[in-house]
């Protein structure tokens, strides 16, 4: 007899049946039902029967995003648990999931291990966070008393490169990264420096001594 009931919402269907199935070869998890969006599982939800243990939330999905369903359940249905299961990996979107009232963020690409420790993890203490997700949510509170944002050193080394005439694509090359990592940096800094582009990030290099003309 399975003892917890999970909900997947995803809007590719074959990946949401994938994920699913993995989730039901577990011993103490069984998927109630899946959805295509959060729109959908809302109004699944306003059937008593239907309320799961732990939803499994795409992020982005059309007519209503991960973000914007965990809000609304955080505040309407605060029992159930919400564990991103996501492709996005740039920090500012795991941020924003997380402050949406997520109890983990996971990758789609984890381990069938790691996602069962995560729902067990999460039904025993209310959370799970991977090493890298604990790194982000520390980090997000890296504002000191004075209000200067502490940058780590691959920020600041790519910050430096952004002063250059090098693409992001070159920047990629230069850092021994993907392209799509890159592309993570710049929008988690963009957020975190409240800046809007590139020239942004040149004059907050300029100003903070970072880059020197």
């Amino acid at each position: 007899m399975k003892t917890h009931n999970i909900v997947v919402v995803e809007d590719h269907v074959l990946l949401s049946q994938a994920i699913a199935s993995l989730v039901n070869s577990f011993n103490d998890f069984e998927v109630l039902y899946t959805c295509k969006n959060g729109k959908e599982l809302l109004t699944k939800l306003k059937t008593p029967r239907n309320i799961p243990d732990i939803v499994l939330m795409d992020v982005n999905m059309p007519i209503l995003n991960g973000i914007e369903a965990t809000e609304i359940l955080r505040n309407e249905y605060p029992q159930i648990k919400v564990i991103a299961l996501s492709v996005e990996e740039n920090e500012a979107t795991i941020i924003k999931m997380l402050k949406a009232g997520a109890k983990g963020y996971l990758l789609k690409d984890v381990e069938k291990d790691i996602l069962e420790l995560a729902l067990t993890e999460t039904i025993k203490h209310g959370y799970y966070h991977t090493r890298d997700v604990s790194s982000i949510l520390i980090n997000s509170l890296n504002e000191d008393e004075s209000g200067k944002v502490r940058l780590k050193e691959r920020e600041i080394e790519f910050i430096k490169h952004t002063c250059s005439e090098m693409t992001y694509k070159e920047i990629a090359e230069k850092m021994f990264l993907s392209p799509k990592t890159i592309d993570g940096y710049r929008d988690a800094l963009f957020q975190k420096l409240d800046v809007k582009n590139r020239i942004g990030l040149v004059l907050y290099a300029i100003k903070n001594g970072i880059y020197k003309i």
